[in-house]
């Protein structure tokens, strides 16, 4: 992994653009002729005219990757479509290759959208969990494209379960995820005002999870490139709350939760909603053991014992200032809506979003935020198809959010006071969510 580019070396590496021909259906393909800014800082971009920017026409092309998405969104969601406009494909100088996207098997890959017909907005990204580029590309592209908003996602720097292993010292790899999300916010904005004659009016930041995390970050340390942003259950990493500090809970056990109260009394003690207990062995299954083992390995690389055992404010002082490095304290300096499940069971509201909501208060910054806590919503939303009689989605709650943010940054209208939103089955909870009065 090389060094974290900074902003000058951001501004003046060359970048080197290659037409393609057209590729095989699954990658990137160029559009001969099609003409794109020059994307700064860009070791390799290629350049793609599209009759729709969307995923209703990019499965079919091969200028998104399904399985970048896949599980992140209700099977009756909505989305938009038919946005003409341009795609750029490329990526970063990078010497780590955990990303097989295009046959590039190169990280730091970015894609870029420039719809035909542009508001002069840009929404950046990054993505969620350890998946690749196009993984915001149903859940935020689509929609942040048919309101005309040029759009920029990143892979993050290094993908994948062993994302872990693009380090020199614990820490370096997700370090690398906010410095690579500097870099595409200051190279869209260049690439934004050449396509259009001007820079974007508003940039604004979103993202889920993991992404919800770079939100955080970026308006905290690198609030002059943005107006704001929307914060999706991000997760948060400070040295008392984080998840290498609540999953060994629920991993040790869980094994005997299904038959003995004070292994469930545990379990809930840990943070986790005493509701959310059908969705414990899902996620016993998929996400707690897994997670924890590539966190603890990102940050704690030689401890040896059993996941279940760990117990983090235990461990060496070096453990703690790996994730220091990383950590978040609460001083944003720009617009952030956070919206956050009751129900979800991979970063449980009580030791995520409640306890970043009260860092903002205590760094007197509360006037710059919203938070809503949603009801029954899941840290992914694939999961209501399952239980829709448990849980609601939280995508058309990102969507109010997203608004609401417009309308605060863009026409100084307040977004609704915090809230906690009530559960409905009423309407159609796949397509609407109202965030209050």
């Amino acid at each position: 992994m090389p060094p974290a580019p900074s902003r000058t070396h951001i501004a003046t590496v060359t970048a080197i653009v290659v037409v393609a021909g057209a590729m095989t259906v699954g990658h990137a393909a160029a559009t001969p002729g099609c003409s794109a800014p020059v994307v700064l800082g860009a070791q390799f971009q290629i350049a793609s005219c599209l009759d729709d920017l969307t995923t209703a026409g990019t499965v079919a092309t091969g200028h998104t990757v399904p399985a970048d998405w896949a599980g992140l969104h209700p099977a009756g969601a909505r989305n938009p479509s038919g946005v003409p406009g341009t795609q750029i494909d490329g990526y970063f100088p990078d010497n780590s290759t955990t990303n097989t996207n295009n046959g590039w098997n190169h990280d730091s890959q970015f894609v870029i959208r420039l719809p035909e017909h542009w508001n002069g907005g840009l929404v950046v990204t990054g993505s969620p969990g350890n998946r690749r580029q196009y993984a915001n590309d149903f859940v935020i592209s689509d929609w942040v494209l048919a309101q005309g908003y040029a759009f920029a996602a990143t892979d993050k720097g290094n993908t994948g379960a062993d994302f872990f292993r693009d380090d020199v010292a614990p820490g370096d790899a997700m370090a690398e995820w906010n410095s690579r999300v500097t870099e595409l916010t200051v190279a869209a904005q260049a690439t934004v005002a050449q396509r259009y004659g001007r820079p974007p009016a508003h940039t604004y930041m979103a993202g889920l999870s993991n992404g919800g995390y770079l939100v955080r970050w970026q308006l905290e340390n690198a609030p002059w490139l943005y107006d704001g942003g929307v914060d999706w259950e991000g997760a948060l990493w400070t040295d008392v709350d984080n998840l290498l500090a609540v999953l060994p809970r629920a991993i040790a056990n869980y094994p005997e939760s299904q038959s003995n109260p004070a292994a469930r009394d545990a379990i809930v003690a840990a943070g986790f909603d005493a509701e959310s207990q059908p969705l414990w062995e899902y996620h016993d299954k998929t996400y707690w053991e897994l997670t924890q083992r590539i966190y603890r390995q990102e940050f704690d690389p030689t401890y040896v014992g059993a996941d279940a055992d760990y117990d983090y404010a235990s461990r060496p002082r070096a453990v703690h200032d790996a994730v220091a490095r990383i950590a978040l304290t609460g001083r944003i300096q720009r617009p952030l809506l956070t919206i956050h499940g009751t129900l979800d069971t991979l970063l449980p509201i009580g030791r995520d979003s409640d306890v970043y909501a009260a860092m903002i208060r205590d760094q007197g910054r509360a006037d710059l935020h919203r938070y809503y806590r949603i009801e029954g919503g899941n840290h992914v939303d694939g999961l209501y198809d399952i239980h829709p009689a448990l849980l609601r989605p939280l995508l058309p709650c990102f969507h109010a959010a997203f608004a609401a943010l417009e309308s605060w940054t863009a026409a100084g209208q307040p977004p609704p006071p915090n809230a906690t939103v009530p559960r409905t089955d009423a309407g159609d909870p796949a397509n609407s969510c109202a965030l209050g009065d």
